[in-house]
């Protein structure tokens, strides 16, 4: 069985881990391709020609996965607002309720008959 569990600060907390762990996103495929480089004259081919094409594509594929990364943290804050929305008015309906129950006019008591 699958629980859900969420509190208040969960997405806030995986905004910011998504944030931090994706911030130099871009920067680590540009630091993959430098260390490619050594390998360049081992290929040849297809091998060889994807490689390159990787090294001609290679800012293109760092702006899109930042793009993508910055498209799922607007996702998470879409999701975070809801939520917190949903909680504000959950407890707005709860006080309502609350204060329109006539508390009073239960009746709890041993020798009540139905």
């Amino acid at each position: 069985m699958l629980k859900f569990a969420m509190g208040a600060e969960i997405l806030s907390l995986l905004t910011q881990k998504t944030s931090s762990a994706g911030d130099d996103l871009g920067a680590l495929v540009q630091k993959l391709a430098a260390a490619a480089e050594p390998l360049e004259n081992r290929f040849n081919g297809a091998g060889r020609a994807a490689f390159d094409q990787f090294k001609v594509d290679v800012d293109d594929i760092s702006v899109e996965l930042n793009t993508a990364l910055s498209s799922v943290l607007g996702g998470i804050a879409g999701q975070n607002r809801s939520f917190i929305e949903g909680e504000m008015a959950i407890v707005e309906e709860t006080i309502a309720a609350k204060v329109g129950s006539a508390f009073e006019a239960a009746r709890f008591g041993v020798g009540r008959v139905l």
